[in-house]
């Protein structure tokens, strides 16, 4: 089988990585990729979201499956693209069509799914420009902190949480009238802030059956302990320490079913990846939102942990015969943790050489902001390269991948050392 992955980063490797290891691949392409994926995989450099590119790959390089990574192009339609054309529709893509994807697409469509379901979350309003008053209103019958989400897809970066309210309203103008995320704050919900601890659930689903992957938490924060900025992942644990059978049965009967079926009732055609992020409340699971697709980095610990043929598994939900498949987990830990670039989130530079990423052993390293340049391997991206180890437990693990980052260099590289600190 040919397979095409499409993304760029430490999720599309880690994706590369576990379906190169099938014999049921025939050759596998991703587009536009990294200098990890390169070196098992061979890179198109085109878009995610050039849907006509991504049709001449398919038609010229004879692509028997799509896996889509991130989340632009499943929210763009790219799953209907291929369901339109004639030339296309036989060909299975791993990732949910537009209107599913619209759990991620829009916060406010997400949150309407989860009461409509009956499925828990904290309570909600969401506003535009027109109600800003109302909005200053909502917020002073909160108490602090406030939690304001760009409805729209920002990067990761679009959730604030302010201690102060008099920030939360500066804010929320600065969202809906200033446009701080362009289109994507054209609508802002405001919730209640949920004070717990957070994990993420992952489930697998070809519309009718599904499979529940194994648990993960990243660690969201620039800052050791939790601090600074949010970023897009500085690294992450699998399993959750804390997940056991009571709690992982709450959340497959509160919240994994009636989602499935409710993208069912509501006719939300769904093949692919669902990301659950959790909160535990008083030890009660509350959803925070959905992501129609894999984390990353916690792609980079649930993949590893999964002894299955990848392939076969993409293959059964293309089919919907997703039931016929036990999954086979590895008992063991996996952590992942990413180096970043200096002055990641906010400004960086770019191209920096990258070296001692072939002198690691003991751990998989995978590439998220990397490219290869003058037959170099230089930086591409604010995060760099994920070095992910197997443990008996998480400080194992992290030892491991401590180790081995020693060995990694480039120019202003930063992680955070504390992953793991409040388990």
């Amino acid at each position: 089988m040919n397979i095409l992955i499409l993304g760029s980063g430490g999720r599309e490797h880690t994706i590369a990585w576990k379906l190169n290891q099938s014999q049921k691949l025939s050759k596998l392409f991703v587009a536009p990729g990294n200098a990890g994926t390169a070196s098992i995989a061979k890179n198109i450099p085109i878009g995610v979201n050039d849907f006509e590119g991504i049709k001449n790959i398919i038609l010229s390089e004879g692509i028997n499956m799509v896996v889509v990574g991130p989340e632009d192009p499943l929210v763009n339609g790219v799953h209907d693209f291929f369901l339109s054309d004639d030339l296309l529709k036989n060909v299975p893509v791993i990732g949910p069509e537009k209107a599913a994807a619209t759990l991620e697409g829009s916060k406010e469509f997400a949150k309407e799914f989860m009461f409509k379901h009956n499925i828990p979350t904290a309570k909600y309003e969401s506003f535009t420009s027109n109600d800003l008053e109302k909005g200053y209103s909502f917020l002073e019958t909160l108490d602090a902190p406030y939690v304001l989400k760009a409805d729209g897809l920002a990067a990761g970066k679009g959730v604030l949480i302010l201690n102060d309210l008099e920030e939360a309203k500066r804010e929320l103008k600065a969202m809906l009238v200033d446009a701080k995320f362009g289109n994507a704050s054209a609508t802002v919900v405001i919730e209640e802030f949920l004070d717990g601890i957070e994990l993420s659930c992952f489930v697998l689903t070809d519309g009718e059956n599904y499979k529940i992957l194994p648990t993960a938490k990243d660690y969201k924060r620039i800052g050791e302990g939790d601090t600074g900025l949010n970023t897009g992942g500085m690294g992450a644990i699998s399993p959750v320490p804390f997940a056991d059978d009571v709690l992982m049965d709450k959340i497959e009967q509160r919240i994994v079913k009636p989602t499935v079926n409710g993208l069912k009732k509501d006719n939300l055609p769904y093949k692919g990846f669902i990301f659950i992020g959790l909160i535990m409340v008083n030890n009660e699971p509350l959803v925070i939102e959905y992501n129609v697709r894999m984390g990353d980095p916690e792609t980079e610990v649930v993949l590893p942990r999964i002894k299955n043929d990848l392939v076969e598994v993409f293959d059964a939900v293309a089919n919907q015969t997703l039931d016929t498949i036990d999954l086979d987990i590895d008992e063991r830990t996996a952590v992942t943790v990413m180096t970043v670039s200096g002055g990641y989130p906010e400004a960086y530079e770019k191209g920096k050489q990258i070296t001692g990423h072939d002198d690691i052993d003991s751990s998989i390293v995978f590439h998220a902001g990397t490219q290869f340049k003058d037959s170099k391997v230089v930086t591409s991206g604010g995060r760099v390269i994920a070095i992910t180890s197997y443990g008996d437990n998480f400080k194992e693990a992290l030892k491991v991948s401590y180790q081995n980052i020693t060995k990694l260099h480039f120019d202003r590289m930063n992680y955070r050392k504390d992953i793991g600190f409040d388990l």
